[in-house]
């Protein structure tokens, strides 16, 4: 498609707010999906992290009860 001029391309003919509008929720979308997606790998890793510090600590309790 080729435009005159840049408000043409902007006005879409008339359409201009519903094309814009559309690429705007779009993303919107796509961005709330990387952010979700980083906080919930950050979650799950600390989740991860706080299991494996209770593992070692739980560990290191049942060898100094061994030792008693």
């Amino acid at each position: 498609m080729k435009f005159d001029s840049w408000s043409a391309f902007w006005a879409m003919g008339g359409y201009g707010f519903y094309v814009w509008l559309s690429f705007a929720v779009t993303l919107l979308a796509l961005i709330g999906l990387v952010v979700a997606t980083i906080t919930t790998k950050k979650r799950l890793l600390r989740e991860v992290k706080q299991k494996q510090a209770r593992a070692a600590r739980r560990k290191a309790a049942q060898q100094l009860e061994n030792t008693l």
